[in-house]
C-alpha cells in the first residue's frame, strides 16, 4: 500500500547533519574504504508447491543445546530441480572503460520479468533466460550506490553522479537519488538534498516501507518511493547526523554523534513515513562504524577495538528494535570467522553472515581439508537470544568453501566456491536439521570456471532464484595486459 508522505519537521526524528564532522570523516573514508560484496534479491517468481521445494524440518534448530529464542522454521520457496547440473544461459561482456579507470557498476536485481544490472552510466534490463536486452535507462553519470531492497511492486532506488568522470574531474560526487521501476524499465524521479547550500554526497541508499533513505557523512534524507516527495532532510546545526540507513522489513538509521576523537554511534529504528525514532540503542564510545546485517530481527556488526586482521567486524549485536535494548553481543573474531562488512558508510554491505530463525549464520575461516591439498570451511549458527552456538554446522566439503547468501523462508541459501577442477554450487541448508540440498552445480569446463572464479562472493554480486544464478561485477575497469576476456555478467540455469 502506498504511504502518505509527510513534510519534514520537528517530528522527523531529528534527521540531522554535522558538516564539521563530515569534512573530517570524509577524509578518513577516502583511505578506509574496503571493497566487498553483497547479495541483491527481489521477488523470485513462481513459489512452487510443497512437494518439490527445499525442505524444512519445522524444528527450532536448537542443535546440541536448547537455548530457546529460535522459533520454528518456515518452508522455503526454492524448488529442487530434477537435474541441478547447470548450463550457461548467457554472458554479458565487460563494458569498455578508459585506461587506469575503475567505475562503479553496483546494483543487480531479479524480478519475474527481468534480470536488471547497473552498467556504466546506465541501468539495463535483460531477459532472465536469454540475456537479450529488454530496456535501458541512461544516466548522466555512474551509479555509485544501489538499494539491495525493493518494494512489493519492484520499485527500488539508486544514487548516482550528475556527470560522467573525466581525467580532469574523476568524480562529480554521488549527489543524485532516483527511484527505478524494475518491471517497466523506467526512472520515476530524480532528487537531491542540500545542507548549508551544498548538495549531500550519498554513501548508501536503501528502501523500506515505501521510503527511499540515503545517507552519508553530510547527513541523510528520506523520499517517498513513488513520488519523490521529501520526507526529511538534514539540519546543519546539529551535533549528530545520519551516517546511513538499512532497509527491508524495518528502516534503521546508523547515526553518529560526538567528537572525532570520541564518536558515539546510535542505532535507531525509524518510522519510514516521517523518520520519527521508534527505538534507539547507543553503542559504546569509540566504535567508529557499524553495519546492519538485518533490520528484523535487528542485528548490527561492528569492529570493536584495534584488532589485527579484522576487516570491518569483530562482534555482532542483537538488538530489540522495539525497545532499543541489547539482547546479546556475539564475538565473531577474524581468526575464526570470515564475515566481512565492506566500507565504513555503506551500512548494508556484509558478506559471509545472514540472519533468520532468530539465528545468526556465519561463515567460518578457511582451514585445511581432509585431502592432501585444498582448503575448506563451514557455516555455523548462533542463537540471537543467548549468543551461544546452536551446534548446527554445514560443511563445505573437501576443497570447497561455503558462504551464506540469504534466507529462503527458514532455510539458508549458500554458495560453494569450487576447487580448480569443478564448478560452483548453490545449496539450501535446512534451518532445522541443517541438511544440505543441492540446487545448482555449474559446469566444470575451464572456460566457464575462469569466469566464475573471478566472481567471488566477496567482490561480486550473486543473485539466485528458482534454478538460476546470476553473478556480476561491482566495478568496470580496463582490460589491462591480460588476454583473458572479462565479463560483466554470467548467468547459469539448471538443466532439469
Amino acid at each position: 500500500m502506498p504511504l502518505h508522505p509527510q513534510p519534514a519537521g520537528p517530528a522527523g526524528g531529528g534527521r540531522k547533519a554535522n558538516t564539521r564532522l563530515a569534512v573530517i570523516v570524509a577524509a578518513v573514508l577516502a583511505i578506509a574504504l574496503v571493497i566487498g560484496g553483497g547479495v541483491l534479491y527481489a521477488k523470485s517468481g513462481d513459489e512452487g508447491g510443497k512437494d518439490d521445494t527445499a525442505g524444512s524440518s519445522g524444528g527450532t534448530g536448537g542443535g546440541d543445546n536448547d537455548n530457546g529464542g529460535g522459533g520454528a522454521t518456515t518452508p522455503g520457496k526454492e524448488k529442487v530441480p530434477a537435474d541441478p547440473n547447470s548450463q550457461v544461459l548467457f554472458q554479458v561482456p565487460a563494458p569498455d572503460v578508459d585506461d587506469d579507470t575503475s567505475i562503479d557498476v553496483a546494483g543487480s536485481w531479479l524480478t519475474d520479468k527481468a534480470y536488471v544490472k547497473s552498467g556504466v552510466s546506465e541501468i539495463v534490463g535483460y531477459d532472465p533466460e536469454k540475456g537479450t536486452k529488454l530496456w535501458t535507462i541512461p544516466l548522466p553519470g555512474p551509479v555509485c550506490q544501489a538499494s539491495k531492497h525493493t518494494t512489493e511492486d519492484n520499485l527500488t532506488a539508486i544514487a548516482f553522479q550528475p556527470a560522467k568522470p573525466t581525467k580532469a574531474k574523476p568524480s562529480h560526487g554521488c549527489t543524485q537519488v532516483a527511484a527505478i521501476d524494475l518491471d517497466a524499465g523506467k526512472k520515476l524521479w530524480t532528487k537531491t538534498a542540500e545542507v548549508e547550500g551544498e548538495p549531500i554526497r550519498y554513501d548508501n541508499i536503501t528502501v523500506s516501507g515505501g521510503t527511499v533513505a540515503a545517507g552519508g557523512t553530510g547527513g541523510g534524507a528520506g523520499f517517498d518511493v513513488e513520488t519523490g516527495k521529501p520526507l526529511w532532510t538534514p539540519k546543519a546545526d546539529a551535533d549528530c547526523y545520519d551516517l546511513g540507513y538499512a532497509g527491508g522489513e524495518k528502516l534503521v538509521a546508523v547515526g553518529k554523534c560526538g567528537s572525532y576523537d570520541q564518536p558515539q554511534l546510535r542505532i535507531q529504528t525509524l518510522d519510514p513515513k516521517s523518520g520519527t525514532v521508534i527505538s534507539e540503542y547507543k553503542m559504546a564510545e569509540g566504535i567508529e562504524y557499524a553495519s546492519v546485517v538485518s533490520t528484523e530481527p535487528l542485528v548490527v556488526a561492528a569492529k570493536v577495538g584495534d584488532v589485527e586482521g579484522a576487516v570491518g567486524i569483530t562482534d555482532a549485536f542483537s538488538i530489540d528494535n522495539k525497545t532499543g535494548k541489547l539482547r546479546i553481543r556475539i564475538s565473531v573474531p577474524a581468526d575464526k570467522y570470515a564475515a566481512r562488512c565492506s566500507g565504513v558508510t555503506t551500512i548494508e554491505a556484509c558478506t559471509g553472515i545472514v540472519v533468520g530463525n532468530d539465528r545468526l549464520y556465519v561463515e567460518t575461516d578457511q582451514h585445511d581439508g581432509g585431502g592432501e591439498f585444498g582448503r575448506t570451511n563451514e557455516i555455523v549458527a548462533f542463537d540471537l537470544a543467548t549468543g551461544k552456538q546452536t551446534g548446527q554446522r554445514a560443511d563445505a566439503g573437501d576443497r570447497y568453501t561455503i558462504t551464506p547468501l540469504r534466507m529462503d523462508g527458514g532455510n539458508v541459501i549458500a554458495y560453494k566456491r569450487p576447487p580448480y577442477d569443478k564448478g560452483g554450487q548453490i545449496v539450501s541448508i535446512d534451518g532445522g536439521s541443517f541438511k544440505e540440498t543441492k540446487l545448482l552445480e555449474n559446469p566444470a569446463a575451464k572456460a566457464v570456471r575462469d569466469v566464475e572464479t573471478r566472481m567471488s562472493p566477496d567482490y561480486a554480486e550473486l543473485v539466485y532464484a528458482q534454478g538460476r544464478l546470476y553473478m556480476s561485477a561491482k566495478f568496470a575497469s580496463e582490460l589491462g595486459s591480460s588476454n583473458q576476456k572479462k565479463y560483466h555478467v554470467i548467468a547459469f540455469g539448471a538443466t532439469g
